[in-house]
């Protein structure tokens, strides 16, 4: 009979999540990992194999939590899809104004994560990253052909192209929150992008 855990690999892996995400991979050590969790070496070491395979999982874990919650949001059909899309810049802003360390943002850590690694495109997290902006593309896309169809997007430019532009945009208002961007800067800045729907 295999033997129980003796601590939650799920509030350890939440936690080494957080870390990474303060801190990015390359800057986060064994030793934070430890602290932030409560583990010893060892114990991360025989869970997690390693700090890669614990960041893989980290960023799994933020990825399914972030992209399903956002996700949920875009296809909630009660709603206009220029609604559902304004509700989602509205869960942006407020998970960038909520999320802050020392005045500045996290940012997000898919955003922060692509920048780190862009040079490691071979990497088990470059090809996650991937698969998730797929499927957020995919959705996004969707929401803008619906609009077309409801009235509420108007814009002329292909789908592909808006969906695009609204997943630069967020991108955008992660790193601008990270720089030190308050509420009302992105707040501004999703309202443009918004407008862009309708011209």
């Amino acid at each position: 009979m295999a033997r129980p855990r003796k601590f939650d690999e799920e509030r350890a892996l939440d936690a080494a999540m957080r870390t990474f995400w303060e801190k990015g991979y390359e800057a986060t050590s064994t030793q934070d990992l430890c602290e932030a969790t409560g583990l010893g070496r060892s114990s991360i070491y025989n869970t997690f194999k390693s700090k890669q395979d614990l960041f893989e999982r980290a960023l799994a874990h933020y990825i399914d939590t972030m992209t399903t919650a956002q996700l949920a949001v875009l296809e909630d059909t009660r709603h206009s899809a220029a609604d559902r899309i304004r509700a989602l810049f509205a869960m942006v802003v407020d998970g960038e104004t909520e999320h802050r360390a020392g005045g500045r943002s996290l940012g997000c850590l898919t955003v922060n994560t692509t920048v780190e690694l862009a040079a490691r495109d071979d990497s088990r997290a470059a090809r996650m990253l991937e698969r998730d902006t797929a499927r957020r593309l995919t959705v996004l896309r969707a929401v803008v052909e619906e609009g077309r169809r409801d009235g509420s997007i108007t814009s002329p430019r292909d789908a592909e192209a808006v969906a695009r532009f609204i997943n630069a945009a967020i991108g955008g208002m992660r790193v601008s929150s990270q720089g030190g961007a308050d509420r009302t800067t992105l707040e501004s800045i999703a309202e443009v992008t918004l407008d862009a729907l309708t011209h």
